[in-house]
């Protein structure tokens, strides 16, 4: 008896190790070592548990003999049960009859109508030395074999497992990193063949960029972040199409452009006879994304009501249409894109806070251009020669519209930039585009002459003629700033006042105070004026 236990023993150490050398799925892995356990040695329950880093819990993730919902209930704290006990010792444990037992817990309910006695052993999953998790069994032999020989046998299968679990962790980072670099790759080519990609080449766009090629490879829900017109929607499709989905639909749709009442229907389809109009069924936007990403601007605007079911495909991939009880599953990549403060609208209680959290798990933050002046250049040239292969014509910039231009804030950033070019070389009748022509179409250019220039650089705000001009060697920054205080000073330190003296916006004066430190300045202004 004792011999054929050995060669079964044998047998199912030599079918574990081929089910771990042809699978790299782990979970089809490990439940293949389980099957083979209860085929070889006729055990009838076993799972293999292991510790989750992210809710610092154990959580069974291959069983045999457990229905899915068993083994969904199967999560332990580390100071519960005997799965517990076992992954915080570090030490196997061995239960002779479970109902005599105070830390048998049967958290997954499979041993409720369980007849006679049953016997349970566990040890503790092992790599170098540190417990990753616990592998438990059922009734394993019976009353011929001794414990002793049970605990030997399933220790080697937990140290199987633990070498099978770091190779396959080591061969997921491996193929993270071969993703990563086919994404820059797929980068380089795009931008070398005029496909999609970021013209800035400012610190802060190869920032933007780099984690783009790190991101767009995973499943990982994006959030971006930043102003209208900064190209949130540009990225997103730059996302899509470094990832495996590309070839698949990229679905955008703007949460704030759509009526409420409307929204609903849109994202999750509709029934025949839902509502009022509703002459035969629709799917919606989520199922048309099936297999490939769905882009969710503005989704700060997204109603309440929403936000839940939002939720619910995030977390299950399942969503019904309006009118039906059949649920439908999805598989779909969701990108978010807002130019609002989603932490303050939580405290607000106009944003979930649940949800907030699960798209909030890789946030990309676009800068303003005024944040990245030296990425203007290359946009303007970008844009010229994309007009110019739409309209057939060249034009170019002279010094001083050139200069006009990169000292412009840009409030609509770079979409604001590409309309404006657009219409620039549909008005403009020369090939030189001067600073004269472009000043009526930007809100803080005052129109003035070639000749106005200093020293190459144009001067943006309109000059007081009754002071005297500032020597010709000044830099703009300095003529700027001077002329800023002087607002400043002659409207009584009040900001506003002074940006409507300027011609200038309320957000472009506090822009130009906090760029030239002028805060305490004012603030002397100010307590000059109270001492009067």
């Amino acid at each position: 008896m004792r011999s054929r236990i050995h060669i079964l023993k044998f047998s199912a150490l030599l079918a574990i190790c081929e089910t771990m050398e042809r699978a790299l799925d782990l979970e089809a892995a490990l439940d293949g070592v389980l099957c083979m356990l209860s085929e070889k040695l006729s055990m009838q329950r076993a799972t293999v548990t292991l510790y989750d880093p992210e809710i610092q819990q154990l959580t069974i993730n291959a069983s045999y003999g457990l229905t899915l919902e068993e083994k969904q209930r199967g999560v332990y704290r580390l100071d519960e049960g005997v799965t517990g006990k076992i992954f915080r010792s570090n030490e196997p444990f061995y239960v002779p009859d479970i109902s005599k037992e105070p830390l048998f817990l049967d958290k997954t309910g499979a041993r409720k109508l369980q007849r006679g006695m049953t016997s349970f052993i566990g040890v503790p999953i092992v790599l170098q030395g540190d417990p990753i998790g616990v592998l438990n069994v059922d009734r394993f032999f019976d009353d011929h074999v001794s414990i002793e020989e049970d605990i030997d046998f399933l220790k080697i299968v937990a140290t199987l497992i633990g070498q099978f679990l770091s190779l396959n962790k080591k061969v997921m980072e491996r193929e993270a990193v071969f993703k990563r670099e086919n994404a820059s790759l797929r980068y380089q080519i795009s931008q070398q063949n005029k496909g999609l990609y970021i013209v800035g080449k400012s610190s802060a766009m190869m920032e933007v960029q780099r984690q783009i090629e790190r991101v767009a490879p995973t499943r990982a829900t994006v959030l971006l972040l930043g102003e209208s017109g900064v190209g949130k929607t540009l990225i997103a499709r730059i996302i899509h199409e470094l990832s495996d989905r590309d070839g698949h639909p990229f679905v955008k749709i703007n949460c704030a452009s759509i009526p409420e009442n409307l929204l609903e229907a849109e994202l999750f389809g509709y029934e025949k006879g839902a509502f009022t109009g509703a002459t035969s069924s629709r799917q919606g936007r989520f199922e048309e994304a099936d297999c490939g990403t769905i882009f969710l601007d503005e989704i700060g605007e997204l109603p309440l009501n929403l936000q839940a079911k939002l939720l619910r495909v995030l977390q299950e991939k399942e969503l019904e249409r309006l009118g039906s009880n059949k649920t439908r599953t999805v598989d779909i990549r969701i990108i978010t894109a807002t130019n609002k403060d989603l932490g303050k609208l939580v405290e607000q209680n106009e944003f979930r806070l649940d949800l907030y959290y699960r798209l909030n798990i890789f946030p990309v933050v676009i800068p303003a251009l005024c944040e990245r002046r030296e990425d203007i250049t290359g946009l303007l040239n970008h844009f010229l020669q994309k007009a110019a292969q739409n309209y057939g014509r060249t034009v170019t910039f002279t010094a001083g519209a050139l200069d006009a231009l990169i000292q412009y804030e840009w409030p609509g950033n770079v979409r604001e930039m590409e309309n404006l070019i657009e219409r620039l070389v549909i008005m403009s009748d020369s090939e030189y585009i001067s600073l004269e022509f472009i000043a009526p179409y930007l809100e803080s250019i005052t129109p003035m002459h070639e000749h106005e220039v200093v020293d190459g650089t144009a001067c943006l705000l309109a000059l007081d003629k009754n002071k005297p001009m500032r020597p010709q060697h000044a830099s703009l920054q300095d003529l700027e700033k001077n002329e800023i205080l002087y607002a400043l000073e002659d409207n009584d330190w009040i900001q506003y006042k002074a940006a409507e003296s300027l011609g200038l916006t309320a957000r472009q004066m506090g822009y130009r105070v906090k760029r030239y430190r002028l805060e305490e300045a004012i603030a002397v202004g100010r307590a000059r004026l109270r001492k009067r």
